[in-house]
């Protein structure tokens, strides 16, 4: 099969085997991927992978001996993949099983490809009339909904998000379904005309209140938005962490202990509410695409991806068959 393949560097392979499911899997064929600011991280050393890249995805289950019956079902998918046996996995939290696997991140090759596979207990149904452009946003909608499921969110709070790439405005269309004070930290003008088309409300960085604001949400993946979100939240306010690194941020621990700051690592998200919001038009992430290639094309999709200001991205992997 075609797929996108880092290896130190990226390269297009049209030479991969099929990959062969496991008896709880289903193999499925890739119809849209997405790059999202991970990938754009991997290629600087993030998480040290090799393999096929990309974990966002929407696609069509064309094999799975233990459930024929999903066959055609198109699906999207989570990506973390636990072992099922240790107490992590058993407690139902197999995103932090120790020796899980990652769609794409670690260990398991992921979505920029023409086919993956996928424990079938990972494959969420895309609700139809919900078109492929929007079903690709389910992972990094499910994301976003983490912050609102990890704590409660009350709508006469003061929030900032810190950062207004793919992640940021999707974390702050989530957010502003709650009536919350909302303000999102902008620097690119296509960025802010995304946000005010939204209905929300967008700041430069000069003018992000000191110690003001009760919860601060860090999306930039860079360490001087850590920084500008530390210095943002209020005593005894909360500071969530989306952004992974590629490398070691500095703080000041003391201030944080000080301030009674508390600080919550957030990442992966629920699905089924992600795809409800999607299929009822509560969120409609499809402004945020920017362009669209075809996978022959993926090298150059990344590198349009990593423009400054730079948006969605789309692969499109097509539709041939086994």
């Amino acid at each position: 099969m075609k797929a996108l393949l880092l290896d130190h560097e990226p390269r297009l392979r049209d030479d991969l085997p099929l990959p062969v499911p496991a008896a709880d899997e289903a193999l499925v064929r890739v119809r849209l991927a997405a790059i999202c600011g991970t990938d754009l991280a991997m290629l600087r050393g993030y998480a040290g992978f090799r393999g096929v890249m990309g974990h966002e995805f929407v696609g069509e289950i064309v094999a799975a001996a233990a459930a024929p019956g999903r066959i055609g079902e198109r699906v999207v998918g989570e990506i973390n993949v636990g072992c099922g046996r240790c107490g992590e996995c058993l407690a139902g939290r197999a995103g932090h099983c120790d020796k899980r696997e990652v769609a794409g991140i670690r260990g398991r090759d992921g979505a920029f490809a023409e086919f993956l596979r996928l424990p079938l207990r990972n494959l969420h149904p895309v609700p139809e009339g919900l078109a492929d452009d929007a079903a690709v946003f389910t992972e990094l909608s499910a994301a976003a909904l983490e912050i609102p499921r990890q704590l409660h969110l009350d709508p006469t709070e003061r929030v900032l998000v810190v950062g207004a790439g793919r992640l940021g405005q999707l974390i702050a269309r989530v957010l502003r379904l709650s009536g919350c004070d909302l303000a999102v930290v902008a620097r690119h003008a296509r960025q802010r005309a995304l946000l005010e088309a939204a209905g929300v409300r967008w700041i430069d960085e000069a003018s992000v209140p000191a110690r003001a604001m009760d919860l601060v949400i860090e999306a930039t993946g860079a360490p001087a938005g850590f920084a500008l979100a530390r210095a943002a939240v209020r005593p005894r306010g909360r500071l969530v962490l989306k952004s992974t690194y590629a490398g070691p941020v500095e703080t000041d621990l003391s201030s944080l202990v000080v301030d009674e700051v508390a600080v919550i690592g957030s990442r992966c998200g629920p699905f089924p509410p992600a795809l409800r919001l999607l299929a009822q038009g509560l969120l409609d992430p499809t402004p945020l695409i920017d362009a669209r290639f075809p996978l022959d094309q993926a090298l150059t999709a990344l590198e349009h991806a990593g423009r400054p200001g730079a948006m969605k991205v789309l692969l499109d992997c097509g539709s041939r068959p086994i």
